[in-house]
């Protein structure tokens, strides 16, 4: 391991769950090693601990197959740059949080040349794709595991793994203040909420914006005292969602538009219209009930559908190994079918109930010290160096 002097450690995030992911390693792994540099890409959560970014992190912000293709060529270009850069540093450890096409392909070109190689969050390989572990083998000196059962599938791979827990078990209480966080976002405490969180990227908002849109109509036309409220990421995206709503002759539907904030506007709502990520968990972890809608580029679609191995894509779902909240995709998910879920979500007290105990427990199996778990694990790898 390099003398205290000279050391750095290089990171890469692509979007903000992995900033935030980050953000927790950094909190734990700052203070030992206060003088390290720490660089590479990630959001401003990183920042906060010293991180500097060498390359903005929204440029890795894309979803989709095609939708990557259109922009293959500059994150080609950032990930050979970076490559090159990190090769001629030989910083103490690499740690590739999330991201899998991006990181897995530099984690495998840096662990060749002997730099050890952290991944923090499995690639679905559950999900679909399992074919991946061998990929992941040859890329990685230790995987950072959030979901307890990922665990017997690096052992039975023979692949160093270390469950560290959710840290938004950590960050999320156990038990939401729906009366603060009304009051915090100006929503009347005796009406309904309803938060619609559409995607924290610009092409889930071209896909969900007016559909979830559609569904707020219907539900407010259903009952004019449900209140709605969407957070948005920053003004850029805001822009993006208003035109799209306007495009859709939506723009005058009751939903209040906030920047940020979207655990408040969970913590708040009595049931959630989300699509399927990591936004779904969180939901979850704030124990609300929930409808869980996606939509991709059409021909996106037809190739991942071939390759899901899953009966489900929300986590939710996935953790609890059976249905437990509805997940509407692709041309299933319209503003009625939408509404209708969601005014069951919203109008059944015995489910409500049920999910709320289901979700308790899902909260407890990922509470861990998770800063503190994967920074003592990134510190092991660098140790054996």
């Amino acid at each position: 391991m390099a003398s205290p002097d000279n050391l750095s450690l290089a990171f890469v995030a692509g979007e903000a769950s992995g900033d935030l992911l980050a953000s927790r390693m950094l909190s734990a792994l700052r203070p030992q090693l206060p003088d390290a540099l720490m660089h590479g890409i990630g959001g401003a959560k990183m920042a906060e601990y010293g991180f500097i970014s060498d390359y903005p992190m929204e440029k890795l912000s894309v979803r989709g197959l095609f939708e990557v293709l259109r922009h293959y060529r500059e994150i080609k270009g950032i990930q050979v740059a970076l490559r090159d850069a990190l090769l001629k540093e030989r910083p103490s450890v690499f740690v590739g949080i999330d991201a899998p096409d991006f990181n897995l392909g530099l984690e495998r070109q840096l662990k060749a040349a002997g730099i050890p190689t952290v991944h923090f969050v499995s690639p679905s390989i559950w999900a679909w794709r399992a074919g991946r572990i061998k990929k992941i083998g040859e890329s990685v000196n230790r995987m950072l595991l959030l979901f307890p059962f990922e665990e017997a599938i690096y052992r039975k791979a023979g692949i160093p793994a270390t469950y560290v827990g959710h840290p938004l078990a950590e960050v999320i209480a156990m038990e939401p203040d729906v009366t603060a966080a009304r009051n915090s976002l100006g929503l009347k405490q005796e009406a309904p909420v309803v938060a619609v969180l559409p995607g924290s990227r610009m092409s889930e908002l071209k896909y969900h914006a007016a559909v979830f849109a559609g569904a707020v109509k219907l539900l407010a036309q259903r009952d004019r005292s449900i209140q709605f409220v969407t957070p948005i990421v920053n003004d850029a995206q805001r822009q993006y969602f208003d035109a799209l709503l306007k495009q859709a002759g939506l723009q005058d539907i009751p939903l209040q538009i906030i920047e940020g904030q979207s655990h408040a506007a969970m913590a708040a709502a009595d049931t959630v219209l989300v699509a399927s990520g990591t936004a779904a968990l969180e939901v979850a972890l704030h124990k609300k009930p929930m409808v869980v809608a996606y939509k991709l580029h059409w021909a996106t679609y037809q190739i991942v559908k071939r390759m899901i191995t899953s009966p489900w894509c929300s986590l939710p779902n996935i953790l609890s190994q059976e249905t437990v909240v509805p997940e509407i995709l692709q041309d299933q998910a319209t503003p009625q079918s939408l509404a209708d879920a969601i005014w069951q979500q919203l109008t059944d007290e015995n489910l409500r109930i049920s999910l709320r105990q289901r979700f308790i427990d899902m909260h407890h199996s990922l509470l861990r010290n998770t800063a503190h778990e994967s920074a003592q694990a990134v510190l092991d790898v660098m140790r054996k160096r």
